[in-house]
């Protein structure tokens, strides 16, 4: 039964993905205009509590889809939505599990488990960023960041058990809080003179408790993005094909000096003097 639920989780998540990037697919040239881009946005993050006693990231990939939506100028609001995105905290202490009052598994004979525990907490999240877009592709982000918690367990690894390889989970999803509200600032860069992906990376801090009833704790996460267009409106598709046509003629100047260098070359050979015995 357990192995029944596992698959149907993971099916579930993995078609929770494909339609993700199928929807993006389908409508990122309908998507895509001169005030509007959409595209996908993925990466890891690295994310902690505060105030824990337990300072380990918890690491993990997330995924989903952005907005940049233009506003004035050079400035921007980027918006979206990680579907898939999961906060948290890795290695917590003997101190962390007794404040969460978590299950701590045993031997046979009586003694702990050796072994590894971890909160984790999954939340939709929703960025509401200004963003200002330098001539050199370069950005600046700032601004508040929303998320809606959907699950949350404590976490058991261990290779102690015979030595098998155990995992488990004890759902504590009724102590977390359900909204975490906080802000993020980030930088990156686009590539390909702006037209390609973007690179970039962004901090968030939750202003928000984590636990219902234990206070002082946060969220904090580091995030490494990767952000792809889907599609590109018609300003972008001019920009597109100046510059492949100026590669393609930087390509055909630099064939041509090469071919008039060569025959230079050739002509000077001939013209030279023969020398005599």
């Amino acid at each position: 039964m357990k192995k029944f639920f596992l698959v149907s989780a993971f099916l579930l998540i993995s078609l929770s993905m494909q339609s993700q990037v199928l929807i993006a697919l389908l409508l990122g040239n309908t998507l895509n205009t001169g005030k509007i881009e959409f595209g996908l946005d993925g990466g890891w993050n690295y994310a902690q509590i505060s105030n824990m006693d337990s300072n380990s990231w918890y690491r993990k990939w997330n995924l989903g889809f952005y907005f940049d939506i233009k506003m004035k100028d050079q400035w921007y609001l980027n918006t979206g939505v990680l579907a898939k995105a999961e906060h948290g905290l890795d290695n917590l202490t003997a101190i962390d599990l007794e404040k969460l009052g978590a299950y701590i598994y045993t031997n046979p004979d009586g003694s702990d488990t050796k072994g590894a525990y971890s909160q984790s907490i999954s939340y939709f999240i929703v960025p509401a960023l200004a963003k200002y877009k330098f001539d050199n592709h370069m950005y600046l982000e700032i601004g508040p960041q929303f998320a809606l918690m959907h699950s949350a367990y404590i976490g058991f690894e261990s290779n102690d058990i015979d030595g098998i390889e155990v995992k488990a989970q004890e759902d504590n999803k009724d102590m977390i809080q359900r909204m975490d509200v906080g802000f993020s600032a980030g930088a990156g860069y686009r590539l390909l003179k702006g037209l390609g992906w973007t690179l970039g990376a962004r901090y968030y801090y939750g202003l928000v408790d984590v636990y219902k009833d234990i206070p002082g704790k946060k969220n904090s996460a580091f995030y490494l993005k990767v952000m792809v267009p889907i599609g590109l409106s018609d300003d972008k598709k001019a920009q597109a094909q100046v510059i492949k046509d100026a590669k393609k003629e930087k390509k055909a100047t630099r064939k041509k000096a090469k071919k008039e260098a060569k025959a230079a070359e050739k002509e000077a050979e001939g013209k030279a003097p023969v020398e005599k015995n």
